[in-house]
């Protein structure tokens, strides 16, 4: 899906670069929120052959696009390839929003902010001073460190099946705030006020070794996965009575608000997609 909203205005072109790329619902995010917020743009999506991708930037900024969202497997190419970053993607070392003026491109990474609002926001979840478990090492987890961070909680775990990746995460992001890491067995005693799932494992229908006394009283779990279905870990974060489960679509369009907003200086109202994307997932 691609569509052209032009009131009146030079139509701006933008894009989701990816490979594979046809599963995006970018293009659809993005035309409800041009449409809602009056903004003359074209959004479509790009598959980059892997190889690619520099080339695929330099064409389209060449053509006068304005902006880019990159998804797998491109995201660390794109840090490599942008002439600026903000601090949330030096520090994530992979890039998900390409601004472009002119021959400059300003890389960002709005994951960590998009899951971040996600749960203050839309599901009143208080994470200053709340000891919090992330599962997984690799990208999405380092993506969203900064932004968790920042939220000040008491502890930020970070489990991994191999320990050392998850200590040596931690510590790169130690000077930011109470950060530490290590196998699943270092949490066998331990628990926490919000679980979050930065790894694929529970759409495979597979679940970490996690101990049945993991939650606080009125613990929040999240998965960053979503689908029309509750995923494995959701089921078991139900099972264990969790005070609330949710999966990762409002972070999908709430990292698409944060690009929109750094394309188009217009934050999008978020509450009216997450709810027509839920609704379709669910036909």
């Amino acid at each position: 899906m691609s569509d052209i909203f032009d009131f009146g205005k030079k139509v701006d072109d933008y894009a989701v670069m990816g490979n594979p790329i046809s599963h995006s619902k970018s293009p659809s995010i993005h035309s409800l929120f041009a449409e809602q917020t009056q903004q003359s743009l074209l959004y479509t999506a790009i598959h980059v052959d892997v190889g690619g991708f520099d080339q695929a930037v330099g064409n389209f900024a060449a053509s006068g696009g304005k902006g880019l969202n990159i998804t797998v497997p491109f995201k660390q190419e794109a840090w490599d390839l942008v002439t600026q970053r903000s601090e949330r993607a030096e520090r994530a070392g992979a890039v998900n929003t390409i601004k472009i003026d002119g021959s400059q491109l300003y890389g960002d990474n709005t994951d960590g902010v998009g899951l971040v609002n996600d749960l203050t926001i839309n599901n009143d979840i208080e994470l200053k001073d709340k000891s919090i478990l992330l599962m997984g090492a690799g990208g999405a987890a380092r993506g969203v460190l900064i932004p968790l961070l920042k939220q000040n909680p008491s502890l930020l775990f970070i489990a991994n099946r191999t320990p050392d990746r998850a200590k040596d995460l931690a510590s790169d992001f130690s000077d930011a705030g109470n950060i530490s890491g290590g196998g699943y067995d270092a949490i066998k005693d331990m628990k926490f006020d919000v679980v979050i799932n930065a790894t694929a494992a529970s759409l495979q229908g597979e679940l970490p070794p996690l101990p049945d006394t993991l939650l606080n009283e009125g613990a929040s779990c999240y998965d960053m996965m979503y689908g029309a279905k509750p995923t494995t870990f959701m089921d078991w974060a139900t099972k264990h009575q969790a005070a609330k489960v949710m999966d990762g679509l409002g972070m999908l369009v709430e990292q698409a608000a944060e690009s929109f907003f750094l394309w188009r200086n217009v934050k999008p109202e978020t509450k009216t997609v997450i709810e027509k994307l839920r609704k379709e997932l669910l036909e």
